[in-house]
This record gives structure tokens, sequence and C-alpha cells, in this order.
């Protein structure tokens, strides 16, 4: 949490200053303070045109329509906003979009396949893990980047992985319980998806 902490005063300094500096000249140069970016988000490749200040919040939502990331604290203390970045966990309301340029972006929408919900989605919903559901997406996407790299982790490091998520409704309790139950069941061989969509194995 220390490291995450002195991750969001360093990324909050660095946003000011390129507030500043965006506005400086006035509105009438606004034009000139845009440039271009190319990354890729749920395996779609995407270009904009967008202001450099914004950020990765800002542009997935209001550019690209992915609301399923949630706007909490603007501060990086909810962690609502987390979006995998090549598959680690990023606070995108710290996140400049120009930081993302040629990244692999995932957003709670990129969970969902052909084959159906990914087996955290399922797990929330079945252990009762959700009740207001506006912290689920950031903690679904922390959790799998998670597990992905700890497949097998005891119920103390799960709530480790996921203390820089808050939850005002549910206690965690459900939240852990269903988190367990996806490891649980890569223990037990059972095919789980992953971040690009196809079957692995979980180990």
């Amino acid at each position: 949490m220390k490291a995450r902490r002195k991750l969001a005063a360093a990324t909050r300094s660095k946003l000011a200053v390129s507030w500043q500096q965006s506005h400086a000249q006035g509105k009438i140069n606004r034009f000139f303070t845009k440039k271009v970016i190319r990354f890729r988000v749920n395996g779609e490749d995407h270009e904009i045109l967008t202001e450099v200040h914004k950020t990765l919040l800002e542009v997935l939502r209001e550019d690209l329509g992915f609301t399923g990331t949630k706007r909490g604290c603007d501060l990086g203390a909810c962690g609502a906003c987390t979006v995998l970045v090549d598959g680690t966990p990023h606070l995108s309301c710290l996140t400049l979009a120009l930081d993302a340029q040629g990244k692999e972006i995932t957003t709670i929408e990129g969970l969902l396949t052909a084959g159906g919900l990914h087996p955290l989605q399922k797990a929330f919903i079945e252990k009762g893990a959700i009740q207001c559901g506006f912290c689920t997406p950031g903690m679904i996407l922390t959790a799998k980047a998670f597990l992905d790299k700890h497949p097998h982790p005891s119920e103390g490091e799960v709530k480790k992985a996921i203390s820089g998520n808050l939850c005002r409704c549910t206690g965690y309790v459900k939240i852990v319980e269903a988190i367990l139950s996806v490891a649980e069941k890569k223990v037990e061989g059972s095919e789980v998806l992953t971040l690009s969509g196809k079957p692995g194995n979980g180990g």
C-alpha cells in the first residue's frame, strides 16, 4: 500500500503539471495540446485524437465508451477505476492516456467472450460478492491479474492482493470467497480463460 500511495502522489503531481501546461496559453491554443494515441483495448486497435492532460479513465469512458471502468475518488485510493495494462493492474484515474501508448488495455468488458462470463464474474454472482456493484469491475480485474500470477493463493494472500480495492457494501468476506473458489477450481484442473480469451489450464 505504501508503494501504491507513493505512486498515486507522484502521478497526481504529473497530472497537475500536464494540466497546467495544456491550459497555460488559453483555450485558443487547445488544439495544439492534443495528440494521437494508439493502443489496443480488449483486443481491438484504437486510434484517437485527445488532449494530452486526459487520463486513461477519461479516454476509456468518454471517448471509447467503456463505462464499466468506474470513476470513484480520482485520487487513486479506491481502486474502482482499475484496468489491466499489459496484464498488470493500473489505476486509470492516475494514468495519463499518453502513457498507455502502444499498450494492451483490458477493461471489465474485455473479460466477456463468446463463451460467456469469465469464471471470476460467475463466482462473484454465485457467491453473492456483488451488492451495489460499483467496485466490482476493478475488484475482478485486480483478482484476475493476481490469479494469473498466483494460481494457488492462501486467503491471506488474496486479502493482500485486493487491499487497494475498496468495497463499502460487502465487508470483503464474499469477495474473498469468490476469488478463492476460482483458485480452487484451478487447482482441480478446471478450464479458465486467459486474458486473450483463449482457454488455459490455470497453471
